[in-house]
């Protein structure tokens, strides 16, 4: 289903946010897109945002910058609001996510899903890292509905983060909340603070793995796991 596109005024209109400026399109937030089971308002805090601009400014200007020149007159609000959708992940409950969407069912072969596109900030450089994650478990009478595994995965990727921790907290939300047989997550990364600043490897990756369960103790359905990843690509 498309998203649906919601400008400013709209929401002003709708009293789910304090007008900024009469013009909307002066304060660099011209159209916030909704993220489904995230109302907007919840993602873009306004008043927040100004005061976050007011520290990109004084960023700005403090790397020698004109701030107030035309091409950076709106940079600082753009970006504040930049950070509040790459960090919404605080605001969301990935637990409930899936509680949400839990059936019984027989089933008790691996679940896999692969491929999922992660966009994380580095905590220590507020850079991006990005790439894939791999997730897959084994039903113990229990399936959840495919989509809140990327939900899940979204949830805390959008945090400020290490790939580690991300790698084991999408393992644990995961076996602590659907209580399967087993978990596996392997996450392969790229990331910006060491390709384009510090060693400045543009082509290396890192991989992070976290496993309960079956996956822990019986290495040939771990190695059926790593299989299924790499087919991928091939």
């Amino acid at each position: 289903m498309k998203q649906k596109i919601i400008t400013l005024n709209t929401l002003v209109k709708n009293k789910t946010m304090k007008p900024v400026s009469k013009n909307h399109s002066d304060n660099g937030m011209d159209e916030l897109i909704s993220e489904d089971g995230m109302p907007l308002e919840a993602i873009y805090n306004l008043d927040r945002a100004k005061n976050i601009a007011k520290n990109y400014k004084d960023i700005i200007e403090g790397i020698g910058e004109n701030a107030m020149r035309e091409g950076l007159l709106k940079t600082p609000l753009r970006a504040a609001g930049s950070m509040q959708f790459l960090t919404q992940g605080y605001k969301l409950n990935p637990e409930a996510m899936l509680r949400k969407a839990i059936f019984r069912e027989k089933y008790s072969q691996m679940v896999i899903v692969k491929d999922i596109e992660i966009y994380s900030l580095c905590e220590h450089h507020i850079l991006p890292f990005f790439g894939k994650a791999h997730v897959a478990y084994i039903p113990d009478g229990r399936v959840v509905g495919l989509s809140k595994i990327p939900r899940v995965v979204d949830a805390y990727a959008r945090r400020l983060q290490i790939q580690e921790r991300l790698t084991d907290q999408i393992r644990d939300c995961i076996h602590n909340t659907l209580k399967p047989l087993g978990v596996a997550v392997v996450i392969e990364a790229q990331h910006l603070c060491m390709q384009m600043r510090g060693v400045q490897k543009q082509h290396s990756i890192t991989t992070t793995s976290a496993f309960t369960g079956e996956f822990l103790k019986n290495e040939k359905t771990r190695q059926e796991f790593i299989s299924l990843v790499r087919s991928s690509r091939r």
